[in-house]
């Protein structure tokens, strides 16, 4: 359903981006921010599911600046790999990163004919989306998936959102302790915070972590929040 293109940051770096068209007129626009995983077939799928309701997607690839083309699966040498690969993007200089999901941000507004912008994102990518939800200009709603760091580092949860979050987590994520969750929660009483019977992960159908009861559920919320949000 889609295909990739490239788009520039303020700096001038070229990074690839996955976008996807929905079937007719846009009804907005969502950006999609990968795991720690590149832009590979479950985020593409990801983009592709979302223009399949009615939303241009763009996934970026928020690796490009450190290592382009990365496509990596689940085993714990891909882990390991999309670690290393997030650690040299977090040791960017400021803004780093930010500046590329700013970019795609600014095509999905341009591309859906100056529709309203939401983002989504996915572990790492659910960092990014709430970043950019405190940080980046153009947005109209985020929806953060088990966002790590968003709940246990101290600047993380200071941050202060420009636009209304909704945001999903596991309880039985290891990385991401839910007694942090819930104090996340009652620090961001603007933020709608839902918790699942589910494990870190549980949208990506990839995965062995991937929980159908949790993921749908997620999805329906989020397409509603979108809806909201976004119409």
């Amino acid at each position: 359903m889609g295909n990739f293109i490239e788009l520039k940051a303020a700096d001038g770096t070229a990074f690839a981006a996955y976008v996807a068209q929905p079937p007719a007129r846009p009804r907005g626009a969502v950006v999609v921010l990968q795991e720690i995983f590149g832009v590979n077939a479950h985020i593409r799928e990801v983009a592709d599911g979302y223009a399949a309701d009615g939303y241009l997607a763009v996934a970026p690839a928020t690796f490009d600046r450190v290592q382009r083309q990365v496509e990596l699966g689940y085993t714990a040498d891909d882990i390991q790999a999309g670690a290393a690969l997030k650690a040299a993007v977090e040791a960017l200089p400021a803004p780093g990163v930010l500046q590329d999901v700013q970019a795609a941000i600014n095509h999905a507004a341009q591309a859906s004919d100056g529709g309203k912008v939401g983002i989504v994102g996915y572990c790492y990518g659910g960092l990014l989306s709430w970043r950019a939800a405190c940080e980046l200009q153009g947005l109209s709603a985020a929806a953060p998936y088990y966002g790590g760091g968003t709940t246990t580092i101290a600047a993380e949860v200071a941050r202060k959102p420009r636009v209304p979050v909704l945001a999903h987590y596991g309880e039985r994520d290891k990385h991401i302790p839910v007694d942090t969750v819930h104090a996340f929660s009652q620090a961001h009483p603007e933020v709608t915070v839902h918790v699942y019977e589910a494990d870190h992960g549980f949208n990506c159908d990839h995965r062995g972590s991937y929980d159908a009861a949790a993921a749908r559920l997620a999805r329906e919320r989020t397409l509603a929040f979108f809806n909201q949000h976004l119409g």
